[in-house]
């Protein structure tokens, strides 16, 4: 389904859509797939999703991955043929644990990984700044009486200020309340990693588009997006969320 401006939401499961799409034609896979830590009928880690998408990539692509630490070491041998290279901590306003004998759990991953085979300076990478970045400016200063005499007293020259890479910890509000997905994700912690590596104009991959987050934020930075969604009623969602007729606030 054409949603225009280079989206594209295709209803199917991902194990038998991936291999439709064009090998080494996406810039980055950014998804947020079940995490298969509970009971409930959808949440199953789909096996074998993670092989399928490497020869989706470009030679510079790169996969962002949401989950929890538990998921990740439970799947470890889903990564095979991939490389860790870092991770981005988003800690939310409150947890989601069952459990009252444990650390309140106020917090998920999104690892990034490469093919095995690509060196990191192959890799795309548009460092994000944080939006409370300072102007770079440039003061006189006089040497600090604790250095002592050592030769002729003058004043010396330092920079100050300057754009601050974003942290690896980033605090952003969960969607608890406004959600229309059961694992909705805010906007605001995708759009660092599709800016961070995903070139202008350039495909983002979502084989698990739930309701539309992916693709609503590639479209706002200009960005094409392939999102696969196997729920019927999530379909829905994000095709009206695109559509502009359903305002959701960010989702899964």
């Amino acid at each position: 389904m054409n949603l225009g401006n280079g989206i594209t939401l295709i209803h199917g499961d991902a194990l038998t859509t991936l291999p439709l799409i064009e090998a080494g034609s996406v810039d980055a896979v950014v998804t947020d797939p079940p995490y298969g830590e509970t009971s409930l009928k959808w949440d199953r880690w789909p096996r074998g999703w993670l092989k399928l998408c490497l020869s989706l990539l470009k030679p510079s692509g790169s996969l962002w991955c949401f989950g929890s630490m538990r998921m990740f070491l439970d799947e470890v041998a889903e990564f095979e043929g991939w490389r860790f290279v870092q991770d981005v901590v988003w800690e939310k306003q409150n947890g989601s644990g069952l459990h009252n004998d444990r650390f309140r759990r106020v917090h998920e991953h999104a690892c990034q990984f490469v093919p095995k085979a690509q060196v990191w300076a192959d890799m795309f990478k548009a460092p994000v700044t944080t939006p409370d970045a300072t102007a770079r400016t440039v003061r006189r200063k006089a040497r600090p009486a604790h250095w002592g005499a050592i030769g002729n007293e003058h004043v010396f020259t330092s920079e100050d200020g300057g754009p601050r890479l974003m942290r690896s910890v980033i605090a952003m509000r969960n969607m608890h309340g406004r959600a229309m997905h059961p694992t909705q994700k805010p906007e605001g912690i995708v759009e660092p990693l599709l800016r961070y590596s995903v070139p202008g104009g350039g495909l983002v991959l979502d084989p698990f588009a739930g309701s539309g987050t992916t693709l609503a934020v590639a479209r706002s930075l200009g960005l094409r997006c392939i999102g696969i969604e196997a729920n019927t009623k999530y379909v829905e969602v994000a095709t009206n969320r695109l559509r502009g007729t359903l305002a959701l606030g960010g989702a899964a």
